[in-house]
């Protein structure tokens, strides 16, 4: 077998086995699979032999076929379902509704008031004993009989309005928890595994896998069940998850045959058991369940806590204002109710000298309900607890339209961090190219062919190398199969450069098929799998006088530099020396490699028959002195829509970045195509091994300073290793350069970029080409493997916070009326102008309702126009303060106007200073009906955050907004015309009613006089706009005291910045004069002559042959991206918040000189400290 990666395993154990009833006709029972899968190396092995004789007698009993696995027959499929179960653990039973409900209930503010809805009920049924009511002061004047009776209306509606919100509330968590699931199963689906049924290679959904099923393993895989393996080569597990042992443990047939399947739970990534062909990842395998399931019972409590713990940055932010603003609120509602009632005291006790009667007591208690309910209004109002519904309905909705985008996201949260992202690290193949790789050039026999040789002109000795090598030493795993389609490409299953290598074999009319039939996968002697660490793969043949010979492939540099002969132009091998190699290397591989292909060198060995066994756990010995066979280069042309996409990010401000393993010249030829770097700019290319010794300092420990130097400029980094990915990775995060700290996105599909997915602030797995360990760890993937996706996944974050702005927007205009309204209206007319019902349905409107049509707007391609907001910018920017308090100013005028005036302008009764069971008055009705129009026009301004003039662009496109309201219209008319006495309305004629719309019609008026203030006149708001920053910035950031001055300087006063900037120039020309001082001893050499002894004395690491002109050395950098790192503590508040700000200043310094020397000023030399404070 090529790849080691393929081994089969017969499976016997299943996740949640059903209790065995029948063991069928099998030779084998559940009880027995299942005390055996307990077993552990040598005891299993002992008891296999001692039960089964070998893997192949269990394979007889459980009647599979080890070569052909099973017939894949329905009926033969059912019976193993009956008596063995089936390959899945069921899932935790869902909330029911009523559940829901009950927890909606436990709302404080909802039990609040509820208790005075039901004080308020009693008392109203409560009927004084006879006598002289008037005894009891002027409270209840004009109180007619049928008046009295209907006190219990109140009441009723208040407890009916909290059953809709909790109705409301119940129902939307129940939708989002089946939106949760319904992604849950189709994350589940999606992975596959390999099985054979028939003799032929299949992938199967991993439920679907049966007891007797025979399995292919590769590299990477997670296992999906427990297994015996049945034959396979360097096969590694990581097994930490069962045992805890952070080694790989090696599974062989003759030591270790058991294979068990991880603990596997779903959003703890920690918890995974891999199977690790070599040293890469591998499998994941459920567990068995034991008989009684009673090990289930724990697991799901386990599991039940899980999602807790994902709190977003929006998240966080949001509930910290929400607390804020509702401590605010209850500030309020105490401070009304004690108004109400020293007022009510006094005005009766005091103003009108009247005793305190027995019989009064309860009237007397009905005002102070009365009072507390309208406290309590004005608390449930001011509380915005719309805010984490709006939060969860707009990530449920963007993540189910994400899915028609290619992009199915595990986690919610990693959503909306994507429109933070400020940096993208993309690897190179398959995601910025189509990953559908042919051989386009090659060396052969001394001569370099620019498109594939006739195969007459190939000596048949070579040929036969070439074939050999190629059919052996790929994977069995990749082949070439007959296009789907008529007249389309050939499929290319397996690993795509192993294809395009298969695909030069069929160019040249050859047939790797008759090969691998000739030499089967079980006669291969041994395999070196390919991994990032050797960046080769070699297979062993053992012939039949007794030699060996080993084939290699691999990157074209690594292999070569083993190479000790090549076969010349006849097809006889001869030597081959490190001069010769360098030849190759210009003449052949950087010209390959500059116009963008892969280069990839073919070689073999022979170790003849008479000699001793070489040592094979010996990589280094054996593979070495390898005969070159060829050197190809493959191409993979850059996708179409990839070039366009990179221009989308580099506008919206995010740098894409190319992480890759080829070559530095392929990389930079496809950079260049797809513009992540552009001519004449001036960025850094850098091999894995170079970025290595600039971020390290002399103990060979890694400097964030050193990373900071680098990254700022970095766009291509090649020949990269997994660790480097990370390394990059982590340094930008932790990277303190700029104001704004950095968010990145990386995307990845092997094994071994699991670390930097994890690491990254979002990880992209592809969904095609990528490992189960890579999906794993990601928390999106790519459904397409392609970049445009992540593009379209930026979109939707910044419409997920643009959403949550908008309704921040709506609500909080809302709350401040309202609040304002009932406060100010109970202190002067001693009760609230908007009922406790009204304030609810104003409540319902506002929270639920908006919340829907607010969270729900579809992006447009405009949001990828801004730069992203960063990690720590407040959630109300200056702009929406600006709108939410100029409409509220609009709304105040109106509903006050309306409250004092209003009986004069309509010429209607007076509504203030009604008795205690009033009818509802005409004039309350208008203030009321006013008011929520208002609101539903200011709904229509709340859809633009960003000052822009039309508001009602692309309305049509959002079919909800404009369905809830239009509903909240109509709603509205039946209550004011038909609520009556629940609601406290009265009828309204047309004339009043165009009054009431007109009014609200002011809003969009208003709004565009607003949008005209320009919001840097207002520089008042500022701190408003920034009110929740201290407590946004997560603590670890705080722990960073440049992290903390960046915060501080914008609020620190002038004369402390000036304190500041003086120190800070102090000490850049201490620097300065010390740096001159240290140099003068060197002589101040012109830049082009300066020799680079510099170099060797301050970074003894270097060596000559490092120094390349064309590989801008340490110091290069140094001299421009010191500048901004040497004034971090302090960055000066510079008008242009931009980035790169300090840098810019050097760039031009440097850029003149660059060409005449390759080590540019190094740090200790005077010209580095000048550009540095200037």
């Amino acid at each position: 077998m090529g790849d080691m990666a393929n081994n089969s395993i017969a499976y016997s154990g299943v996740k949640n086995a059903v209790k065995e009833t029948n063991h069928g006709d099998f030779g084998v029972t559940l009880a027995e699979l299942r005390s055996l899968m307990e077993l552990r190396a040598a005891d299993a092995l002992h008891k296999i032999q001692e039960c089964y004789g070998d893997v192949h007698g269990i394979c007889a009993k459980l009647k599979t076929s080890p070569n052909e696995g099973l017939s894949g027959n329905p009926a033969d499929i059912e019976r193993r379902e009956a008596v063995f179960g089936k390959n899945f653990i069921p899932p935790k039973k869902p909330k029911t509704f009523l559940q829901l409900v009950w927890e909606a209930l436990q709302d404080v503010t909802l039990i609040i008031l509820e208790i005075a809805a039901v004080v308020s009920l009693g008392l109203s049924f409560y009927q004084p004993p006879g006598g002289n009511e008037s005894l009891c002061g002027s409270v209840n004047v004009g109180e007619e009989e049928e008046e009295s009776e209907a006190g219990w209306i109140e009441g009723a509606a208040i407890l009916l309005s909290v059953v809709c919100v909790v109705l409301v509330t119940a129902f939307n968590d129940w939708s989002k928890e089946k939106q949760f699931r319904g992604l849950q199963s189709r994350i589940e689906q999606e992975q596959k595994f390999t099985v054979i049924r028939g003799g032929q290679v299949i992938q199967i959904p991993v439920a679907d896998i049966i007891v007797g099923d025979i399995a292919q393993v590769k590299y990477g895989d997670l296992l999906p069940a427990d297994g015996v393996l049945i034959q396979g080569n360097d096969l590694k597990i990581d097994e930490s998850s069962l045992t805890g042992e952070s080694d790989h443990v090696k599974k062989s047939l003759d030591r270790d045959p058991m294979l068990l399947s991880g603990k596997k739970q779903d959003g703890a990534v920690e918890n995974r058991n891999k199977a690790k062909a070599q040293d890469g990842a591998a499998m994941e395998m459920q567990p068995l369940k034991s008989e009684d399931g009673g090990d289930g019972d724990e697991k799901d409590k386990k599991r039940s806590n899980l999602p807790k713990k994902e709190k977003s940055v929006l998240q966080g932010k949001l509930t910290k204002l929400a607390v804020q603003i509702g401590k605010a609120g209850l500030l309020m509602s105490a401070i009304t109710v004690i108004i109400l009632v020293l007022y009510f005291v006094i005005d009766t006790f005091w103003v009108q000298k009247r005793p305190w009667l027995a019989e009064c007591t309860p009237i007397y208690i009905q005002y102070f309900v009365k009072f507390f309910i309208i406290g309590v209004t004005v608390l449930v109002v001011a509380v915005p607890e719309g805010l984490p519904l709006a939060v969860t309905i707009s990530l449920a909705y963007s993540v189910k339209k994400m899915m028609r985008d290619n992009n199915l996201v595990r986690h919610l949260d990693a959503c909306e961090t994507m429109g933070n992202a400020t940096a993208i690290c993309s690897d190179k193949t398959g995601t910025l190219t189509m990953n559908r790789m042919t051989v386009v050039q090659a060396y052969i026999n001394e001569k370099h062919y620019k498109k594939i040789p006739e195969p007459e002109a190939i000596p048949e000795k070579t040929m036969a190398y070439l074939v050999t090598g190629i059919s052996v030493n790929c994977a069995y795993t990749s082949k070439i199969l007959p296009p789907e389609k008529e007249g389309g490409l050939p499929r290319h299953v397996g690993n795509k450069t192993e294809c395009a290598l298969l695909g030069l074999l069929l160019d040249l009319k050859r047939d790797y098929q008759d090969v691998r039939n000739e030499i089967p996968e079980e006669d291969l002697y041994k395999v070196y799998t390919f991994n990032s660490v050797r960046k080769s793969m070699s297979t062993v043949l053992k012939n039949s006088d007794g030699s060996f010979r080993i084939f290699s492939k691999g990157a074209s540099e690594i292999v070569l530099k083993k190479c000790f002969k090549i076969l010349s132009a006849n097809g006889e091998p001869k030597v081959f020396r490190p001069r010769d190699r360098d030849d190759i290397v210009k003449t052949v591989i950087e010209p390959m490699a500059s116009e963008g292909l892969r280069t990839i060198c073919l070689a073999f060995r022979d170790f003849p028959a008479g000699e001793p066994e070489p040592e094979w756990d010996n990589e280094n010995d054996i593979v070495t002195g390898l005969t070159c066979i060829a050197v190809v280069g493959i191409e993979d042309p850059v996708r179409p829509e990839v070039p366009d996409a990179i221009k989308k990010c580099q506008r919206a401000g995010i740098t894409v970045r190319m992480v890759t393993g080829d070559n530095i010249n392929t990389a930079r030829a496809i950079a260049l195509k797809c513009g992540i770097l552009n001519p004449g700019e001036d960025f850094l290319c850098l091999e894995g091994k170079d970025f290595n010794r600039r971020i390290r300092n002399e103990k060979g420990e890694i400097e964030q300073e050193r990373i900071d130097k680098i990254w700022p400029k970095l766009r291509v980094l090649a020949r990269s290793s997994p660790t480097d990915k990370h390394t990059l990775v982590k340094g930008i995060i932790d990277s303190t350069v700029f104001e704004q700290r950095q968010v990145v996105a990386v995307t990845g599909d092997g094994t071994n970029d699991g670390p930097a997915l994890k690491k990254a602030d979002v990880g992209f797995a592809m969904g095609i080409a990528g490992t189960d360990v890579a999906k794993e760890a990601s928390d999106i993937i790519l459904t397409d493997d392609n970049f445009t996706s992540i593009v379209k996944a930026v979109m939707w974050g910044r419409n997920v916070y643009d959403s949550i702005s908008k309704f921040l927007q709506f609500q909080l205009t809302v709350n401040v009326v309202a609040v304002i309204v009932a406060f100010t209206g109970a202190c002067i007319t001693q009760d609230s102008p908007l009922k406790a019902v009204q304030m609810l349905w104003v409540n319902l409107i506002m929270d639920t309702l908006a919340s829907l049509a607010l969270a729900t707007e579809p992006p447009t391609e405009s949001l990828l126009l801004r730069k992203p907001y960063g990690r720590n910018k407040p959630l109300i920017s200056r702009t929406m303060m600006k709108n939410i308090l100029g409409h509220a100013f609009y709304q105040l005028v109106v509903v006050f106007t309306l409250l004092f005036a209003g009986e004069k302008i309509f010429d209607i009764d007076s509504g203030r200073n009604a008795p205690l069971h009033a009818p509802p008055s005409e004039h309350y009705t208008i203030v009321f009906n006013t008011f929520v129009m208002m609101q539903l026009f200011n709904e229509i301004n709340a859809r633009k955050i960003h000052g822009e003039r039309n508001v009602f662009e692309g309305i049509f496109n959002n079919a909800i907004f404009c369905s809830i309201v239009l509903g909240t219209f109509i709603v509205q008319i039946i209550i004011v015309q038909f609520g009556g006495k629940p609601f406290s309305c009265s009828e309204l004629s047309v004339e009043q009613w165009l009054w009431s719309i007109f009014l609200g019609m002011g809003t969009l008026l208003w709004g565009q006089l607003i949008s005209t203030i320009p919001t840097s006149r207002l520089k008042f708001l500022k701190e408003a706009g920034h009110g929740t920053q201290k407590e946004e910035i997560p603590e670890e950031e705080l722990a960073e005291d440049v992290e903390e001055i960046d915060h501080a300087e914008r609020e620190l006063r002038r004369g402390q910045i000036l304190w500041f900037r003086g120190l800070n120039r102090i000490q850049t020309q201490i620097r300065v004069v010390n740096a001159f001082r240290s140099s003068l001893y060197e002589g101040l050499e012109k830049p082009e002559t300066r020799s680079s002894i510099h170099n060797f004395m301050t970074h003894p690491e270097f060596r000559i042959e490092d120094s390349e002109p064309h590989i801008p050395l340490i110091d290069d950098t140094d001299a421009e991206d010191d500048a901004p790192t040497k004034r971090n503590p302090t960055p000066p508040p510079s008008p242009n918040r931009n980035n790169n700000n300090a840098a810019d200043g050097a760039i031009h310094l440097t850029a003149g000189r660059r060409n005449k020397s390759a080590t540019s000023s190094s740090p200790g030399s005077p010209l580095h400290s000048l550009e540095t404070s200037l």
